[in-house]
């Protein structure tokens, strides 16, 4: 278990900011969190917040389907009928809310997200959609198959005759989204820490995560 929000070779001193080129210092805290909470089933879920076509704020639960292989990127399953769709491609910058109720932390995780649906024609972005399927429950798969989301229910019972090939791929409402994450809020309430990561980038052109300790 870590006792300290920021490894201690990246750790702060108080008011003091420092960089670190190859590590993902958040990355790591996230991980041991998700790993204490594992027991628990809603330990996965998490809020995502876009920016309204109204301009308001626009809120929902969603679930985390991993980091993208060798990044810090998180993906996330969706419809790509959804309001949220039509949302993040007016402004891709969004934001999720992490709270882990037995260890008492919350990690605000803001950046740009890449809608990756069956238009893609990137073979790297099309294999990534197919894992992301076939990582998927049959039941969650069933899931795009329905009516329109959002639209007036037509029938009680919308899912009663939907069959759906367990072998075949993505269907075409489903859509995978990546959080490419620049800042990072984390906040541990059984320890009083709060860290906050940022990105800056390095002179060879690479992404840095900064760490610098905060007020509660």
């Amino acid at each position: 278990m870590i006792k300290s929000p920021v490894p201690s070779e990246l750790e702060p001193r108080s008011g003091e900011m420092t960089t670190a080129p190859m590590a993902v210092p958040w990355k790591q805290l996230l991980l041991t969190a998700l790993e204490s909470n594992a027991h628990l089933k809603h330990s996965s879920f998490l809020q995502l917040a876009t920016i309204g076509c109204n301009g308001r704020p626009s809120n929902r639960t969603v679930v985390f389907r991993g980091f993208e292989e060798s990044s810090d990127k998180i993906q996330i399953n969706t419809d790509s009928r959804t309001r949220k769709i039509e949302e993040l491609k007016r402004c891709s910058y969004a934001e999720i809310c992490w709270y882990f109720t037995d260890s008492w932390e919350q990690f605000r995780i803001s950046g740009l997200v890449d809608i990756i649906d069956g238009s893609s024609s990137d073979p790297a972005k099309v294999e990534q959609r197919h894992r992301s399927w076939f990582a998927s429950s049959v039941r969650s798969r069933m899931q795009y198959l329905g009516p329109n989301p959002g639209l007036p229910a037509l029938t009680e019972h919308p899912h009663q005759e939907l069959v759906l090939d367990p072998s075949s791929g993505p269907v075409a409402a489903f859509c995978l989204l990546v959080l490419d994450p620049n800042e990072v809020d984390y906040l541990n309430l059984k320890t009083s820490e709060r860290v906050m990561f940022t990105t800056s980038t390095s002179v060879s052109g690479e992404k840095c995560w900064n760490s610098e300790k905060i007020n509660p």
